[in-house]
């Protein structure tokens, strides 16, 4: 069989009748040259948004099965229009959905784990079809119910059959590779040619919107060599590998808005206490980051953020959770944003986070973590530009 190549098409590249056929036409390409491709597609442009919108109009709280039953539709209608581009230019192609290609996965709804595939169902289909097209995003259970991986999904999709498969992953997008820092916030932002699974799982876990983190983790695990660039350019993209030999100092910038900083004083000096807090916040899926534990007069003051859209939630739950103790209080610091640089020439590199604070002289740092490839802070939002600039400076990004 000639070699073997996973593609992944976002829904920006299929929002159309005519992206669709430009995207068969450079598939058709690809085949031209000798390869056999499995092609991962997403729904179409802003489809899963559209269908979550007509499902919160017949439903105040649609249940977890249904929805994922009506939003695995979306890239079914992008598999089979792309195939029937396809066929259309002489490929021999079959679209598959998740139960088709025999994508099995955990039963917890919208937020599914791929468990396996039927891989040699996928390699003898592939006999006699040059391109398969796969719906990503979803799969289904042993029980045989759909379920979808959340979003991002896709990316996971293609991933984790590039591992199935043995092979390499493409990724197609609207833009041409990884940048330095997001080129929607920041026009002089350089594209990467390498970044390596580290540093990409860093920028992702801090807001940097670029590849799913639960797909970079399958990657890095199983060796899945990734290729990011451009739907509709030539233009080189970029490679996401194991090491990069260059090894810059500082690789990428992320920036994370919408945070609010929480703040628990008085709590008894009772380290059993803290471990029970944060574990039900971790059993309640509550996203906290930046944490600070600090030991005053034989009481603990605790701080940590929180994204603002959770804050409903978890206001509800801390005041249950600390309900039985008198002294203790609360406070709530809004509109806050992290910022965090990223690479893995820290590990080795000497003054990094001094010129990190030097760059931030004149900026109100509230809290600050880090790890060794990683500085992240918090700043007040009215900062942010200023704080990325002088960062986007001092460590030429």
């Amino acid at each position: 069989m000639n070699d073997i190549v996973v593609q992944k098409y976002g829904g920006s590249s299929l929002a159309d009748s005519d992206k669709i056929k430009r995207v068969a036409q450079k598939i058709r390409n690809r085949v031209s040259e000798g390869y056999k491709l499995v092609v991962i597609v997403s729904a179409m442009g802003e489809t899963t948004n559209r269908l979550i919108e007509l499902a919160k109009e017949v439903s105040s709280k649609p249940h977890p099965r249904e929805l994922d039953m009506l939003l695995t539709t979306g890239e079914q209608v992008s598999a089979a229009l792309l195939s029937m581009s396809l066929n259309d230019l002489k490929v021999e192609t079959k679209s598959l959905n998740a139960f088709q290609a025999g994508i099995f996965t955990s039963s917890n709804f919208s937020e599914a784990r791929i468990q396996k595939f039927k891989v040699e169902k996928i390699l003898k289909l592939l006999e006699d079809h040059d391109v398969l097209v796969i719906t990503g995003f979803q799969g289904i259970t042993k029980e045989g119910d759909l379920t979808t991986l959340g979003r991002g999904g896709s990316d996971i999709s293609a991933v984790a059959l590039s591992a199935a498969v043995g092979t390499h992953c493409e990724i197609y997008s609207d833009f041409p590779g990884i940048f330095t820092f997001d080129p929607r916030l920041h026009r002089n932002a350089k594209k990467l040619k390498y970044v390596t699974y580290d540093e990409i799982l860093e920028m992702a876990s801090l807001g940097a919107r670029v590849l799913h983190s639960r797909a970079v983790e399958i990657a890095k695990k199983y060796d899945v060599k990734i290729y990011c660039a451009s739907t509709f350019s030539e233009e080189e993209g970029t490679y996401v590998v194991a090491d990069n030999i260059e090894q810059p100092v500082v690789t990428g910038m992320s920036v994370m808005e919408n945070q609010t900083q929480v703040t628990i004083a008085n709590l008894p000096l009772n380290y059993s206490l803290v471990y029970k807090i944060f574990d039900e916040m971790a059993q309640k899926a509550f996203n906290v980051d930046m944490i600070s534990i600090i030991s005053i007069n034989n009481k603990l003051n605790i701080s940590f953020t929180i994204i603002e859209e959770e804050m409903e939630n978890f206001d509800r739950y801390l005041k249950e959770a600390l309900s039985s103790f008198d002294e203790i209080s609360v406070n709530y610091e809004h509109g806050y944003v992290k910022l965090s640089v990223v690479g893995i020439g820290m590990r080795n590199e000497k003054g990094v986070a001094s010129r990190f604070f030097k760059s931030l002289r004149d900026i109100p740092i509230k809290m600050v973590t880090t790890s060794e490839i990683k500085i992240s802070c918090l700043i007040e939002k009215e900062y942010m530009k200023k704080a990325t600039d002088a960062l986007i400076k001092e460590f030429d990004l």
